[in-house]
């Protein structure tokens, strides 16, 4: 994790908008993990305007490949329910993007935009491709700072990459993650393409070290959720069969008796037409277990 320290106060605000009374904005700060600057978005419901002071619940939002801190603020309609709820969404770009390395933007599926939410062990990525230091110590930090968040009541949620991000990042650090939930996450990254070409760049050729990054791995080495997660496929997703296989998670999350809700959608593909029609059962979701804006 990182070593450094950054100014959680030292944030630019890049816009902010007003959105189901409350407001959407998007920032900028310098992270040391990342080695330059990076953006995040976050959105405050109505409740957190509010005189009392009152703190809310957050939800960290993990997007997928080539995704950045826009695509699910503008994309997922989940303002609407989170206004309600009284919950801020805190949404985070997939990548650093000051430092640049040879080949970063030669494919899709790796480099800018697929930072896989870890912390890269081999150079060059090494130098800045650092996700897990920058969300867990640096924009948590940043953000709770800033806002009327609830330190006690976190949640995280992600899709596809962004899903392999907080399934494994909540079994990593269930101290600090009491809900989590997912829209069509690579579940066992050590076993599919996306994740054995980003982990062999990342981490190595080692493939022990990637079990700490592979949700399925880090049940089966005793990992555990701190409340049962919320995941959905849909099963018209092109990628099912060969990068996301929700089975392997229900296999390995059964042998550990861990409790978990893996619902299949007729028809859905992997984009945000289908984020869309469920997030707002995610939000119930992560409202269930963290609270709502009242409760506290």
């Amino acid at each position: 994790m990182s070593d450094g320290k950054v100014d959680i106060h030292a944030v630019t605000t890049r816009s902010e908008h007003r959105c189901f009374g409350g407001v959407q904005g998007y920032y900028e700060h310098d992270s040391v993990a990342c080695a330059g600057k990076m953006r995040f978005g976050v959105f405050v419901p109505p409740q957190g305007a509010s005189s009392t002071g009152a703190k809310l619940p957050v939800l960290y939002f993990l997007a997928g490949l080539t995704c950045t801190e826009e695509t699910f603020a503008i994309k997922a309609g989940a303002q609407r329910v989170a206004a309600e709820l009284g919950i801020i969404i805190v949404t985070l770009d997939t990548s650093p993007r000051s430092a640049r390395h040879p080949g970063d933007d030669a494919s899709w599926d790796f480099g800018v935009g697929a930072g896989f939410y870890l912390d890269a062990t081999q150079a060059p990525w090494s130098a800045n491709y650092k996700m897990e230091s920058y969300l867990i110590d640096e924009l948590r930090a940043v953000v709770e700072a800033r806002f009327p968040v609830d330190v006690d009541r976190r949640g995280i949620c992600g899709h596809s990459m962004g899903g392999h991000g907080a399934l494994t990042l909540a079994l990593r650090h269930p101290s600090l993650f009491r809900s989590v939930s997912a829209f069509a996450p690579i579940v066992a990254p050590a076993s599919v393409p996306w994740g054995e070409k980003a982990f062999s760049a990342y981490l190595g050729d080692d493939k022990a070290t990637w079990r700490a990054h592979d949700a399925c791995q880090l049940l089966e080495d005793g990992k555990r959720f701190a409340s049962p997660p919320l995941i959905d496929q849909g099963m018209a997703d092109a990628f099912l069969e060969k990068q996301l296989q929700p089975e392997r998670f229900e296999a390995a999350a059964t042998q550990a008796s861990q409790p978990f809700s893996l619902r299949r959608h007729d028809g859905y593909d992997h984009g945000y037409f289908f984020i869309a029609t469920v997030v707002a059962d995610h939000l119930r979701h992560h409202a269930q277990v963290l609270g709502t804006a009242g409760d506290r």
